[in-house]
């Protein structure tokens, strides 16, 4: 039996198939992220586990944005844990981990603009990457463009996470909602769910820690 095989099925209910992996990956990444929305420094070592098990996910689904996107996550969730269980002491909140901040509107306009054109040039990299390498990539992109908006977006979102800025959460709104969609289309059906209850969550963060900011 190959766990990470994602046609090795668990189990079937209501006659959608779920397989180990998408079970696992789906199970961690929701533990990972209702940690991120309590400000819980744990959140970043379970997510190096989902990460892991994501990465091998979408290489099997052909969403290889996302796939890549990985690697990123592996690195961040390793800076993450050390920024929230290390801070600098002015940043610092009362209990010694990071406290949240705000970007101002400018900062988040640079923000997206730049998120925009990375989107495009990633996705005609995409597009592109099985006539590029098709040894290694043997199937077309799905959702190039689409797939690198959640991609790029994705990142962004995990460097504002990582600093605590509330615009992380809306990130991760836009970023979930298409993400659900995505992942239904491609038949995995679980980790569709995930990110569909992902787009409740990243609201509430959103408006959690909203309040928890304008307390400071």
């Amino acid at each position: 039996m190959d766990f990470f095989d994602i046609n090795n099925i668990f189990f079937e209910l209501l006659g959608v198939k779920m397989s180990y992996l998408e079970f696992y990956a789906t199970l961690t990444g929701l533990v990972a992220v209702i940690l991120s929305v309590r400000e819980n420094v744990w959140s970043w070592i379970l997510g190096l586990l989902n990460v892991v098990l994501a990465f091998i996910m979408f290489y099997q689904i052909q969403l290889y944005p996302d796939m890549f996107l990985q690697i990123f996550f592996f690195i961040t969730n390793i800076i993450g844990f050390w920024q929230w269980k290390f801070p600098k002491e002015q940043e610092a909140n009362l209990h010694n981990e990071l406290k949240i901040s705000q970007l101002s509107l400018k900062q988040f306009a640079i923000y997206s603009l730049i998120g925009l054109v990375c989107t495009y040039l990633l996705g005609t990299f995409a597009k592109n990457l099985s006539e590029l390498m098709p040894a290694l990539f043997s199937k077309p992109s799905a959702f190039p463009y689409m797939d690198s908006f959640t991609t790029i977006m994705s990142i962004f979102a995990t460097f504002l996470l990582i600093r605590k800025k509330v615009e992380a959460w809306w990130m991760w709104l836009a970023v979930d909602f298409i993400s659900t969609y995505m992942y239904f289309v491609k038949d995995v059906k679980l980790y569709s769910l995930l990110y569909a209850v992902f787009c409740v969550i990243a609201l509430f963060g959103a408006i959690n820690w909203t309040k928890e900011y304008r307390k400071l």
